[in-house]
């Protein structure tokens, strides 16, 4: 087994790759079955309530019905332990008051059907996208294999998480702004629910000078925003904004906890780097991948390629990322995956791809954070792709390259 056994992967053919791909998910589908099955009155084996992060949407949905401050961390609390007493306390509450309009309507229903109701609608969503990415790629996998077998699929179902609709809004404008720039804006506009993950969107729209989309994505997170305000009250905000300290110290002091996280800040905190080191390094990466944005931005459309880039950058940007938020990385691997693999692409798509099954376990168990290197070394094969690719028109700009897989 020499280095080309790794530099060119070529025991992952097609035939393989299928095979792989059904395994897994029938490994997922079956964790999901046993999740549920060994449940009683909707409490896993753990201990944990089924959807877990999730009681914080529905209880935020039942709290503006009943006129609460949803951002009353005490309130807040109270009413989640009204349906269910945890002993790991609080499910936190941090999304902005754009966020609200996409919660009001879980209140209407009990936890479990609202649990449903959520998961289905998002994750459709999200099929919708990848299933116009892989379109526009020429490719011809299996959609629902490649949606079980995705890790972070999994994770998103067992928590219950906003992971499917963030990543659909982002990854359906970044397709459609070539094509439909206006639409493609507005649905940069919504996904500003949480707005961590669109950083590198202005960078790439700015540069690549698409006034079109800029002009819908303020459109549409100015109407989300006046949605919110008009529908409970201008207060929300300055609600929201008070708890921004408390947002702060729960990434300070690890509340969500290091080990869960997957970025370089979480990452060095978790190795015992001192607090300023470690927002010093987060900070440093954030500029290095914007420069790495703005560098292929420059004297190009918007085009699919950079789409892949931005989408690949984005929870590289952020110090505040989770395992489920990979969802997001669905689309620049399609892109890489229809444009075939060059000298170790294979094998850092390959762990990019299953990276989220084992990054929060392994860093749980050892304390050693992988994530931030493999996505770093997955932006180092697309950014040096991109640059390669021809500077596309406002005409072509849309158009991928119709290429199949190499496998």
């Amino acid at each position: 087994m020499g280095v080309n056994f790794l530099r060119r992967a070529g025991w992952l053919d097609e035939t393989r790759t299928r095979g792989y791909l059904r395994l897994i998910a029938l490994l997922n589908i079956a964790a999901l079955v046993l999740l549920v099955a060994t449940s009683h009155g909707g409490i896993d084996r753990n201990g944990f309530l089924l959807g877990t992060d999730f009681l914080s949407f529905w209880t935020t949905g039942q709290m503006l019905h009943d006129h609460g401050n949803v951002y009353d961390v005490a309130a807040h609390t109270a009413a989640q332990r009204a349906f269910y007493a945890s002993d790991d306390g609080y499910t936190a509450f941090f999304y902005p008051p754009t966020f609200l309009p996409f919660c009001w309507p879980l209140g209407l229903l009990g936890y479990f059907p609202a649990l449903a109701l959520w998961l289905s609608a998002t994750g459709a969503a999200y099929l919708f996208a990848v299933r116009a990415w892989m379109k526009q790629m020429g490719l011809a996998q299996p959609l629902l294999v490649l949606f079980a077998a995705f890790p972070p699929v999994l994770i998103t179902v067992a928590h219950g998480q906003t992971s499917f609709l963030v990543a659909a809004l982002l990854g359906l404008g970044a397709l459609l702004v070539p094509r439909r720039p206006w639409l493609a804006g507005i649905l940069f506009g919504l996904a500003t629910i949480k707005p961590q993950f669109g950083l590198l969107v202005p960078v790439a729209l700015l540069l690549t000078r698409e006034w079109r989309a800029i002009g819908g994505a303020a459109l549409g997170a100015a109407t989300l925003s006046l949605i919110s305000t008009l529908a409970f009250g201008p207060q929300i905000w300055a609600d929201w904004f008070h708890l921004g300290g408390a947002a702060q110290g729960a990434m300070d002091q690890g509340t969500v906890g290091y080990a869960k996280m997957q970025s370089l800040l979480a990452a060095a905190m978790l190795v015992g780097a001192p607090g300023g080191l470690a927002y010093v390094l987060q900070g440093t990466l954030t500029l290095a991948v914007v420069g790495a944005v703005g560098w292929a931005s420059w004297g190009r459309r918007f085009d699919l390629p950079l789409a892949a880039l931005v989408l690949a950058g984005a929870p590289l940007a952020t110090p505040f990322v989770l395992d489920y938020d990979m969802v997001l990385l669905a689309f620049p691997l399609i892109w890489l995956a229809g444009n075939g693999f060059g000298p170790w692409e294979k094998l850092i798509f390959l762990t990019t791809f299953i990276s989220a099954a084992f990054s929060r376990p392994l860093a749980l168990a050892t304390g050693i954070p992988i994530m931030p290197v493999i996505l770093i070394a997955f932006l180092i094969i697309l950014l040096r792709r991109v640059n390669e690719s021809p500077r596309a028109g406002r005409a072509e700009a849309g158009a991928g390259s119709g290429a199949s897989p190499s496998y």
